[in-house]
């Protein structure tokens, strides 16, 4: 059995804050660049989550019409700020950018998937 992301909100909510966070990292606000510094990730590295999240967010808009894809592109985010939370807790970096944006998006993206299923 294929799921379909009906309704369709919870994933155009999701792909544009994901899009939003794409765009926010291209010349990384000093927020963003102090949590990827502080989890260590190395500055080389940065450019691999822009590609993620804009493909995270193309996977949310193509499920719309494309039965499976949603969903799968919600589990992809999902796991995607698993580990990010992962990295922060092995960083120590457990300061508010980990409770507000990493453990907020978290909790966004179970969510979407949670109301995708259930409504």
């Amino acid at each position: 059995m294929i799921i379909e992301s009906v309704p369709a909100w919870p994933s155009i909510v999701l792909a544009l804050i994901l899009v939003g966070d794409a765009l926010l990292s291209l010349r990384p606000a000093p927020f963003i660049a102090e949590c990827l510094s502080g989890v260590k990730l190395p500055r080389d590295w940065w450019w691999a989550l822009i590609l993620i999240k804009t493909l995270a967010a193309t996977g949310l808009l193509v499920g719309l019409w494309v039965p499976g894809v949603g969903i799968a592109a919600m589990v992809g985010v999902i796991a995607y700020f698993l580990a990010a939370a992962a990295a922060h807790v092995r960083a120590g970096f457990l300061g508010s950018a980990f409770w507000v944006n990493c453990l907020s998006m978290l909790a966004l993206s179970v969510a979407a998937l949670a109301l995708t299923l259930a409504l």
